[in-house]
């Protein structure tokens, strides 16, 4: 019969974890209670108001507290990537709440890990597939009993004969045991299938075996592509699952992006997108083997904006800016007091392609933006002044309240630059 021990405040430190690992002793479940350091102060404070006078120092000043608070973040981040890494058994729990509420999260964590381990181990008994999510399994442990399909999915390979690797992640959350050997599913759906009808996806039953080893793709780096060089890609770069995904049209001969690169079959497959490029991983065998048409689209030469011509140039880098300053200008009809309808309608161009430039920084958007309403504003005193002004004289008193204000801003802008003013 086994016992059960809880281990209080250990392992702190990378020298405790190893000694743990060294004696091959490996918690279940690791809990770590995230408490923020204003907040442990404060509680310690509340604490030592509350406690009895003792003739003996306690170890709970705030300097030893302190210094133990420091040497805990100081080693925590290696040790719990080490767990998470090795046997994703490492729970955060969020201490921030009362005592009682932390106790009812840790009770439920360790009932569903209890659950996880009987249910694992009444299938095991009776010859059954079973879950391994939740049972520390290390990496090398995973490496040493995969089965005949290494981290492929057998479910993907024996319904629809893809290639699904899982090897992507280090989760278990979809891999299973069968008859000693671990397998590794690429989804729930899948996991569910083989938990319910293991034989069907392995031998003898499975209808497709694992491809050898020179017949598995392999996604390139842009360093391995340049490493297979003078090597050329198949189909002159273009994207064999475009291609056949769009029925080998004309149309469906689109480039391949160097970071989305493929090897199978000793041959370089360039694709156009990430989607794609998981989509030939998945079934090269659909696509590797095409031929181009004879008719092939022209190359596409890159072309520097600034070697077009002056209307090509706004057309291609500025078009969409420019149309929107100018439908704005033309609801607006700025003028600017003193100064000529064209030259108050370009400098509000002007200040709102600079407040609303895509490429510019936040502060010089914010800059432009303040400018331009600042501009706008002086602009309206001729729309103002036009309606409050009266053929005849008005004692001041018989004024709008503003008038005088806005008449004397409108004369104080005759020799006022708009752009630094």
């Amino acid at each position: 019969m086994g016992s059960d021990v809880v281990i209080d405040g250990y392992p702190v430190t990378t020298n405790q974890m190893n000694i743990l690992e060294a004696r091959s002793i490996i918690p279940m479940v690791i809990f770590e209670l995230e408490v923020p350091s204003k907040e442990i102060f404060k509680r310690l404070l509340l604490e030592k108001k509350m406690e009895q006078s003792t003739p003996y120092p306690l170890h709970n000043s705030t300097q030893i507290i302190a210094h133990k608070n420091a040497k805990y973040h100081k080693n925590i981040k290696e040790i719990r990537e080490f767990y998470q890494e090795q046997h994703q058994n490492w729970h955060v729990i969020d201490g921030f709440h009362s005592k009682w509420w932390v106790w009812n999260e840790i009770i439920k964590d360790i009932q569903q890990m209890n659950k996880y381990i009987q249910i694992y181990m009444e299938r095991i008994k009776d010859g059954k597939a079973a879950c391994i999510d939740k049972l520390c399994i290390t990496p090398d442990e995973l490496i040493a009993r995969l089965g005949e399909f290494g981290q492929f999915c057998p479910v993907s390979l024996a319904e629809s004969y893809e290639l699904n690797d899982c090897s992507t992640t280090n989760s278990l959350e979809f891999a299973a045991e069968f008859r000693g050997h671990y397998y590794k599913m690429s989804s729930k759906e899948n996991l569910n299938k083989f938990l319910m009808n293991p034989e069907l996806y392995v031998p003898p039953l499975a209808p497709h075996p694992l491809p050898p080893a020179a017949l598995l793709p392999k996604r390139l780096t842009l360093s391995e592509l340049k490493s297979r060089f003078p090597k050329c890609a198949e189909l002159q770069g273009y994207c064999p699952v475009t291609y056949l995904d769009g029925k080998q049209r004309y149309e469906a001969l689109v480039p391949g992006n160097i970071q989305y690169a493929a090897e199978y079959r000793d041959r370089i497959f360039i694709c156009e997108t990430e989607e794609k490029l998981q989509k030939f991983l998945r079934m090269p065998m659909h696509y590797w083997d095409q031929k181009l048409p004879y008719k092939l689209p022209p190359l596409k030469e890159p072309i520097h904006l600034t070697s077009l011509p002056l209307p090509g140039y706004l057309e291609q880098g500025t078009a969409t800016s420019l149309i929107k300053a100018m439908n704005a200008a033309g609801c607006l009809k700025p003028k600017f007091p003193f100064l000529s309808v064209r030259r108050s309608v370009l400098l509000y161009v002007a200040f709102h392609l600079k407040a609303f430039n895509p490429k510019g920084s936040q502060y010089s958007r914010q800059k432009y933006k303040k400018k331009m309403e600042k501009f706008v504003e002086r602009c309206e005193l001729i729309t103002y002044l036009s309606a409050k002004m009266t053929r005849k004289y008005k004692e001041p008193q018989f004024r709008a309240i503003d008038f005088d204000h806005k008449l004397q801003a409108f004369f104080s802008l005759r020799n006022i630059d708009p752009v630094t003013g």
